[in-house]
């Protein structure tokens, strides 16, 4: 099977476009991957998220083990033939959920026991169950297991578990094995200290992976924490492989990302707002809910083209969110979709042209001068 491969096409300050080539489609750089939790977008088919414009999307390691079971996805096909969806896949490793889980957790060298939080039955995940389980849903990229402390943290908590980190990331890639077609990616950790950065770095690059992700940010250290690590953590990484950044997230926190070399972004955000009545424009959020836009006639946003905004009004739309009707969770999510890829469309042309700067400048502007609801 043909070995899953990154070809960068263009650079533009730092930000980066390309092509990670799998067997199962072309992934376009910079990319942004809808998360289906459970084999699932919430609230949308499969073929309405790829006529979105996604090429991959993130599945949930922890969820899916839980139910229906990684053993009964793999006697059913795959996670590709169960949830329809024939582009390729990322699988999360189960790490942080099971970090959120707090007191129903017991972290060893070994790996992590815990609760399930469906019934209460106790599991245990470590780096090779992962990758086992990963292996039977069959992603084409497949996760470190990894441990990621909530921040704040301690110094020397945060270092700890990074080296913890590092060691499962090894077993990890000796449990993931030959196979060929699929790939690994290493997390780097280290919280906010740049030393502890540059220390797993040092080491994921030493086991070897086929492209790397910074973890351990949006988990409470604000933007500006965040964007002082991206300033130097995605330079401390391979040139040659893709960086993926877990689990950012708002349109302002993608360019900065993409802007200091990001390649890879994921985030439930534009499936949960569109469920809540937030909606994601050029000109920043707008919430729907609002009684501002009962006898709105005009479309989401004017330049859009999705089904919500071609077909129905602000009007319409703050009717049917008001009276809880599905088709507000359906249309909104697809706009916010939509928009998510064509912000990482924009920006893949951007970066080709050499008009990264050009392109960051009026995407903030826009937002400044537009009419925005805060989130």
């Amino acid at each position: 099977m043909t070995p899953i491969s990154f070809d960068k096409l263009a650079v533009d300050g730092k930000a980066r476009t390309g092509v990670i080539r799998t067997p199962r489609g072309d992934i376009r750089t910079p990319a942004f991957m809808p998360v289906g939790t459970a084999g699932t977008v919430k609230a949308m088919l499969p073929e309405s998220v790829a006529a979105t414009g996604a090429d991959i999307l993130l599945g949930n390691t922890y969820h899916l083990m839980l139910r229906p079971t990684a053993e009964r996805v793999d006697r059913l096909g795959g996670l590709h033939k169960f949830m329809n969806w024939d582009r390729p896949i990322l699988t999360d490793s189960g790490g942080f959920q099971v970090m959120s889980l707090a007191d129903l957790r017991k972290l060893t060298e070994k790996g992590v026991t815990f609760k399930s939080h469906v019934d209460g039955s106790r599991h245990e995940l470590t780096p090779e169950r992962s990758m086992e389980i990963q292996r039977l849903l069959g992603s084409d990229i497949v996760m470190c297991f990894d441990e990621c402390p909530a921040l704040p943290a301690s110094e020397a908590e945060v270092a700890k578990s990074m080296r913890l980190s590092m060691r499962w990331a090894m077993r990890s890639k000796e449990a993931f094995g030959d196979r060929p077609g699929h790939a690994l990616f290493g997390i780097q950790q280290g919280g906010v200290t740049q030393e502890l950065r540059a220390e797993s770095a040092e080491e994921l690059t030493k086991i070897g992976f086929d492209g790397y992700a910074i973890g351990g940010l949006a988990v409470g250290e604000g933007q500006e924490a965040m964007f002082g690590v991206l300033d130097y953590a995605p330079d401390m990484l391979p040139q040659d492989r893709p960086r993926y950044l877990m689990g950012v997230g708002k349109p302002d926190d993608i360019v900065g990302a993409v802007a200091r070399g990001v390649d890879m972004m994921d985030c439930v955000l534009p499936s949960r707002s569109g469920r809540t009545g937030q909606v994601f424009t050029r000109r920043g959020v707008l919430n729907i809910k609002n009684a501002r836009h009962r006898d709105d006639p005009r479309p989401l946003d004017e330049a859009c083209s999705c089904p919500a905004c071609r077909s129905y009004s602000r009007a319409y739309l703050h009717h049917v969110f008001r009276s809880q009707e599905m088709i507000s969770g359906m249309l909104l999510t697809w706009h916010n979709l939509h928009y998510f890829q064509e912000l990482m469309a924009d920006m893949r042309a951007a970066i080709s042209a050499g008009r990264f700067a050009q392109f960051q400048t009026a995407f903030h502007e826009a937002r400044v001068q537009g009419d925005i609801e805060p989130l």
